[in-house]
């Protein structure tokens, strides 16, 4: 959970917004956490992804898979037991993936 609240943490800190941590190990073998995040513009998202990556990299954490900065509509980054999700708003609602893994817990992250 460590590396999924630091994930969230970074993208806070580059003001992303609507950040989750859905823990899915229990309902699916892809990874054990996704963590979620908004940006309000295609570069929003991928300052936001940017900031995750090289915030995770400082801790010795590098991406296994990464794709989506091209388009900047869904970044996703892949630490294999923690995958980050950064997506701009209307994609972000039209694949809805907290409805998908409604079985998943999941914790709201803010900036206090």
């Amino acid at each position: 959970m460590t590396l999924a609240r630091l994930a969230g943490r970074l993208a806070l800190a580059k003001k992303g917004f609507d950040v989750k941590i859905l823990k899915v190990k229990a309902v699916s073998s892809v990874t054990d956490y996704f963590v979620i995040a908004s940006g309000g513009a295609d570069i929003h998202v991928k300052a936001i992804a940017r900031a995750v990556e090289d915030g995770l990299m400082d801790n010795g954490h590098k991406p296994y898979h990464r794709e989506g900065y091209s388009e900047g509509n869904w970044v996703l980054l892949d630490y294999i037991d923690v995958v980050v999700h950064i997506f701009l708003e209307p994609t972000r609602r039209f694949y809805a993936l907290e409805r998908l893994w409604g079985d998943a817990p999941i914790e709201q992250l803010s900036e206090d």
